[in-house]
């Protein structure tokens, strides 16, 4: 197990992604700016970018154990995914209704061609 990362300890690190998710600082036009609504890290931030991968990882887990199972095949990049499986479209349906109750901030979007 992981304790530390070029001497940081894993709870300083913990420390300083909650920092970043809840202060949300951008330059926009050699100005500064503070984000006070909204959820998430800010956009085009690599720790928001880690941070929404690790989440997406734990999320498709239960997915890409399916899929397989069935013999289909699975790919991610970053927020894309593509998806070849034998199922009847109405079992793929239903799975995938299912899915998108997991997160509400989670919307995921199907394009089925048979």
């Amino acid at each position: 197990m992981i304790s530390q990362i070029e001497g940081l300890s894993v709870e300083v690190i913990i420390r300083l992604a909650r920092f970043f998710i809840k202060n949300k600082y951008f330059e926009y036009n050699g100005q500064y700016y503070h984000q006070i609504r909204g959820g998430g890290g800010a956009m085009g931030s690599p720790l928001t970018l880690t941070i929404a991968n690790c989440y997406v990882f734990f999320f498709e887990q239960k997915i890409i154990r399916q899929i397989h199972n069935s013999f289909g095949l699975y790919y991610r990049f970053i927020d894309d995914v593509f998806i070849i499986i034998n199922w009847p479209e109405r079992h793929f349906k239903k799975q995938f209704d299912q899915l998108n109750t997991f997160d509400s901030n989670i919307k995921l979007l199907a394009n089925i061609n048979l």
